[in-house]
């Protein structure tokens, strides 16, 4: 693993339970990048909206997106030149996707203006890596993981969020996306696996959709 990566902000998306922060983890044991991870443990909120979305879904999209903005702003803005690598495990317009898919249509086109003023000063990651998995094995991870307040996520939230994801996807220009079916595997506990992403993400992409697809 001595190759080194031909981008500096890589940013690793996924559904519900795709293992993003589990692959993120591992990047930064093995290369010491500067890792930018979620805090959705540290919202209020996210119990109640699974409870009872439709009266919750503004306030938590709300959270999410003022924290993610500090978080990004925070570390985007600094420069290691002993950390060039930073790997997130959420790109900024994922605030934008979920507030889609659960917002009413007032409350996103107001969410979606102040969205895109927050929005205005970050940079795009230089590699999107989408890590897919099917809805049944998604929720077998949420299931093992055992975070009381998902157990209750529906086979139909996790495909209506995988949809909106490739919905964005057709339309980002800019940005090279790879799409990884990592259904088999499991990079956590295999190494063979997990360098086999790492490799995926050292080669140099143009920008669009890429997918890359590992039979074990």
């Amino acid at each position: 693993m001595s190759k080194t990566f031909p981008y500096q902000f890589i940013a690793i998306e996924g559904n519900i339970g795709a293992g993003k922060t589990t692959l993120c983890h591992k990047m930064q044991g093995h290369f010491n990048c500067r890792l930018v991870l979620e805090q959705f443990t540290d919202n209020p909120f996210l119990p109640f909206f699974y409870e009872n979305p439709e009266r919750h879904a503004f306030t938590v999209e709300l959270f999410f997106m003022t924290e993610r903005h500090k978080q990004l702003q925070e570390n985007l803005s600094q420069q290691n030149l002993f950390q060039q690598l930073i790997v997130s495990d959420y790109f900024f317009i994922k605030t934008l996707l979920f507030a889609k898919n659960n917002l009413s249509e007032e409350e996103y086109r107001l969410f979606q203006r102040l969205f895109h003023i927050l929005n205005a000063s970050f940079p795009k990651p230089d590699l999107l890596v989408f890590l897919h998995r099917s809805v049944d094995k998604l929720l077998e991870n949420i299931h093992n993981r055992g975070r009381e307040y998902e157990q209750e996520i529906s086979p139909e939230y996790l495909k209506q969020i995988q949809d909106t994801y490739f919905e964005y996807f057709r339309t980002e220009g800019e940005v090279p996306i790879l799409i990884i079916d990592v259904e088999q595997m499991d990079f956590q506990k295999n190494e063979d696996q997990f360098q086999l992403l790492v490799e995926a993400m050292q080669k140099s992409y143009a920008p669009g959709i890429h997918r890359l697809s590992f039979v074990s």
